[in-house]
């Protein structure tokens, strides 16, 4: 194939809700483009952008899908999406190396919560958006209604391109305000009829013409002039208005298609060759340093690899975007994220499962490679002499998680290399094993997400696994002064062991200051602090030690082991066993033996007087709170609230968002195990939420008791 230059190349995404039909919109562009020679279908289970198995068991996409077609004397790249909220990560990373977003509304439900937060992250990231109304051949297809809807939510930079004459089983034909002609299809679609338009139609066309007319001058001063002055402007002129309409993010094209009949495609693909931007004609990347990375084929080599799947019979396949410079194939790059060098001996463009080897690809082309040693998703790959990083991707925070393992324990090490290949397919998947917890846990997007992958191990690796309830991470503080002594002694013959510690303890803020004085009964204690230790903790908080031993009760090179026995009981807290945190300990007496102290009897002196102390401080149990936001249709916002205030929500605050309510609130962790089964459930999948971790706070008196509880009653069996 041509070597297409950066001025020839447009990288494009494919997005939109669940079920708006991008991917029966991507074969029709295939075929348009002569890609392929039929049209595959979801039913049938072969096309070209849902080949893995997992998308043909469950009828959608799992996966984006890179594909590209040669169209008008230019390179089309494009990355079809999956639309479920829960693989928002592929749309992330697709929007990061495309510079065009595509978003598919569905004519029969016009503006989703999905359709929504795509756009949001367009916005975040800049780039320019066409929508395209699909499925204006269903039953119940309402265009009018569907722009309306696009106009109040995302403003009056929404101009449609199009309009069908009918909606419905019956749509075959549409006015272009563009060119200004009627196009009609028979009832296989394809090839269209091009017709002057009607008589009944000028004047609405002519309207709509105007209004497109004007929001393309508006994005040029010599367009805008020539407008005044003229009252219109030319076919080329108009693109050009577009053009940079587009960029700067001042105009939303709407167009018209039924991705099933093909109508209306081959249109919009004339459109996407001509109008939207040339990777050249986008604002230039930055890397880590903070500099702009022109793509410039004539530049220093740099890829970014943004993509890695498994494939059958072929192993992992690395895709990247060529930052600057010209690729060759067989050249020898550095890995200046990981260290190490790589040989690209293969590069390919992709369509789906499909790899046509090239050899050369030029500054803001998307291809992929095989068989490189040591590349992770996120990689930039240099020429030598370069030192250029790509680190743009930001993903969201996990919102389901659960806790995973092996039927078979023996297998615990195969699924941690499947887990973490999973993590550089999808990098939303987030495994970490929780020392604390003693479990592997596995976050996601929602359910559906962490059952992808639960399908993929048990039927791709043939590991049989198990999802748990995952455990949550209390955390164990105290909420006044306490003082405790223990005595460790033990003589079985030979060297004994003697130990005495004399302690107190109370809640740690901070900036108080040193300690002084204390009294309990009556009986008080004056502190002569000689040294201090601040120990900042790993899950939170602080330990903090104050040495006021006098007198030497206690050699200072017990210390240390005292300090030890102090951070057992912080890592294994005397409630519940979860992380202990914000707690002052004065260590002012005790008693040592000349022959039988040692270490281990101090550090288990210092543990059993802490645990002491520990429960008379009036201990509470905190438990993890999350910043929950929640998008929800107005229809289902009662049940929603309802449903929030059961889960021992607070809520923070409520707000309109574009035809949306917006609820804010503070949820425990504990609650939210199974809300995106639960909200998708009470509002039809409708809606979508957020989660970011808040803090700790306390948890309520009964639901304390019941840990204390549990515990105790796990001990007495253990």
């Amino acid at each position: 194939m041509k070597v297409y230059q950066t001025n020839e190349i447009k990288n494009i995404s494919l997005l939109g809700s669940k079920g708006s039909g991008k991917t029966t919109l991507a074969e029709a562009m295939l075929y348009e483009c002569g890609v392929i020679k039929r049209r595959g279908s979801i039913d049938a289970k072969n096309t070209v952008s849902d080949y893995f198995p997992v998308e043909k068991e469950y009828g959608y996409s799992v996966f984006s899908t890179v594909f590209y077609a040669e169209f008008l004397n230019k390179k089309l790249n494009v990355i079809d999406c999956p639309g479920a909220d829960d693989f928002v990560g592929n749309a992330i990373t697709a929007l990061n190396v495309t510079d065009t977003g595509v978003i598919v509304v569905d004519a029969q439900y016009g503006v989703e919560v999905g359709t929504q937060n795509i756009f949001r992250t367009t916005a975040s990231l800049k780039k320019p958006v066409i929508f395209a109304i699909n499925q204006l051949d269903g039953e119940k297809a309402d265009y009018e209604n569907c722009l309306e809807q696009m106009k109040e939510i995302f403003g009056s930079r929404v101009v449609p391109i199009q309009y069908p004459l009918t909606c419905g089983a019956g749509f075959n034909a549409m006015i272009d305000v563009l060119l200004m002609k009627k196009y009609s299809w028979g009832p296989d679609g394809g090839v269209p009829t091009i017709e002057d338009i009607p008589a009944e139609e000028m004047e609405r066309a002519q309207e709509m013409h105007q209004a497109l007319v004007e929001a393309a001058a508006e994005n040029d001063e010599t367009l805008m002039e020539k407008f005044f002055d003229q009252g219109h402007l030319t076919e080329d002129e108009m693109r050009e208005g577009i053009r940079k309409g587009l960029v700067d993010r001042s105009i939303y094209p709407v167009f018209c298609v039924s991705a099933l009949k093909d109508m209306g495609v081959r249109r919009m693909m004339e459109f996407l060759g001509n109008v939207v931007p040339f990777v050249n004609d986008m604002p230039a990347p930055v890397d880590t340093a903070g500099n702009e990375v022109k793509p410039d084929s004539n530049g220093p080599l740099s890829i970014f690899m943004f993509k890695t799947t498994v494939e059958p019979h072929i192993g992992e396949v690395q895709y990247f975007k060529v930052m600057s410079g010209t690729l060759t194939a067989g050249v020898d790059l550095d890995n200046v994220t990981r260290g190490g060098k790589e040989r690209l001996a293969q590069i390919f463009c992709v369509c789906g499962q499909i790899k046509n080897q090239v050899d050369k690809l030029c500054a803001g082309d998307i291809g992929a490679t095989v068989k490189l040693k040591d590349v992770r998703t996120g990689n930039t790959l240099d020429e030598k002499g370069c030192d250029i990083a790509f680190d743009f991707i930001k993903y969201p925070e996990p919102k389901y998680q659960r806790a995973i393992r092996p039927v078979t324990e023996s297998d615990a090490e195969k699924l941690a290399g499947i887990l973490t290949r999973m993590h550089e397919e999808d990098p939303t998947w987030v495994v970490e094993q929780s020392k604390e917890l003693k479990q592997v846990i596995l976050k996601g997007q929602g359910e559906f997400h962490l059952r992808t992958l639960k399908w993929r191990v048990e039927n791709n690796d043939k590991l049989p696994i198990i999802f748990e309830e995952p455990k949550i991470p209390y955390r164990e503080t105290i909420t006044k002064a306490a003082r405790a002594d223990y005595r460790h002694k033990k003589q079985s013959g030979g060297a004994g062991q003697f130990g005495e510690v004399h302690l107190i303890i109370e809640p740690y803020t901070e900036g108080a200051p040193l300690p002084d004085t204390y009294r309990f009964g009556n009986q008080e204690y004056k502190m002569s602090v000689r040294d201090t230790q601040e120990i900042p903790l790993q899950w939170g908080g602080k330990l903090v030690v104050h040495n006021c031993i006098v007198g030497g009760a206690i050699d200072a090179r017990f210390i240390p082991a005292i300090i030890k026995g102090l951070m057992d009981r912080m890592e294994q807290g005397p409630l519940t066993g979860s992380y202990a945190r914000d707690v002052r300990v004065c260590i002012y007496d005790g008693k040592m033996h000349p022959v039988d102290s040692n270490e281990i009897s101090f550090r288990l002196a210092a543990r059993n007087a802490f645990s002491e102390a520990f429960r008379a401080a009036n201990p509470k149990v905190l438990e993890p709170v999350y910043d929950v936001e929640v998008m929800v249709p107005s229809d289902v916002m009662g049940d929603v609230m309802s449903d929030l205030q059961g889960r021992r929500a607070i809520i923070m605050g409520m707000s309109s968002e574009n035809g949306f309510e917006k609820i804010s609130a503070k949820v425990p962790l504990k609650e939210m195990s199974s809300y995106s089964t639960a909200l998708s459930s009470i509002t039809g999948g409708r809606s979508s939420f957020t989660m970011k971790f808040s803090g700790y706070e306390l948890t309520p008196g009964d639901i304390q008791e019941k840990l204390l509880k549990e515990y105790a009653e796990k001990n007495n069996e253990d």
